[in-house]
Parts: C-alpha cells; structure tokens; sequence
C-alpha cells in the first residue's frame, strides 16, 4: 500500500466585514469529515524550533502524527519502509500536512531565519513516562545541504 506522506491544505482569504478588503487568511488544518486523518486527533500542540536546527530524528512506537508548519518553514525529512528519505516542505505560505505514522522514523529541520513553530495532531495523547518515543540517528542523510 502507498503511504500517502502530504497533502496540501485548503487556505481562503478572509475580509473584513466593513468593506469587504482582504484582512487575513485561514487555512483548513483538519474537518472531521474530511478523511484525510482517518483516526480523530486526541491531542493537539504546538513545538518551535530554532533557526537551523534539527527535530528529531526519531519515531514513535504507538501513535501516527500529522505536522504542519504555520510560521516560518520548515522540511521534514521521513526514511520510508525501504530506507529511502522522503523531504516536505511545509511553510506558512505554503502549508502542506505532513503524515508520519507510528515506527516511521522522523525529523525537521527550520530553513527560515527565524523560529518556526509547527502545528502537530496525534491520534493518541502523549502522557509523561510513556515511553514510546525512540531515537534514531540518520548516519547516512546529508543535513548540510540546508544549513
């Protein structure tokens, strides 16, 4: 079965009620009758990371997880069953949710000059001590080519 890893999210201007000019935008994240997330999030939060650093490598043992970034940008980086890298860009201009299911090793590097900060749904709540999170290393992935 193809993993489908990202999907480009719906985003519509927003105008101000006065006299109609555009004021802003929403983007659509999830709808429960959207179906892109087939198990309902049960927890949501949000993680920054520092201009240039590295999230990650790692994976979790029980939970799918679905990311967007919604200010600055940033590129996760997936290794696929048959140990090839998978990079999505996801920024706040062009946001795409990014799909990483349990025991998928993961990590995201910040390519903006400033803090991004990256919007996460996980299909089970994270609790202290649970211990389902490893750490892995990716020896063989070339992060100098966004630094």
């Amino acid at each position: 079965m193809e993993t489908s890893w990202s999907h480009n999210l719906e985003k519509h201007e927003t105008k101000s009620v006065i006299d109609s000019h555009v004021n802003g935008s929403l983007t659509v994240i999830w709808r429960d009758w959207d179906e892109i997330i087939k198990n309902h999030p049960k927890m949501v939060y949000v993680s920054s990371v520092n201009p240039g650093e590295i999230k990650g490598p790692h994976l979790h043992t029980k939970r799918n997880s679905y990311f967007v970034c919604i200010h600055g940008k940033v590129v996760f980086v997936i290794k696929d069953e048959q140990g090839n890298y998978k990079e999505i860009e996801s920024s706040e201009e062009n946001p795409v949710l990014v799909y990483v299911p349990k025991n998928i090793p993961s990590a995201h590097i910040n390519i903006s000059d400033d803090v991004s900060r990256v919007l996460a749904l996980a299909d089970i709540a994270w609790r202290p001590n649970d211990n389902e999170m490893k750490n892995v290393s990716f020896d063989d992935y070339n992060w100098n080519k966004w630094k």
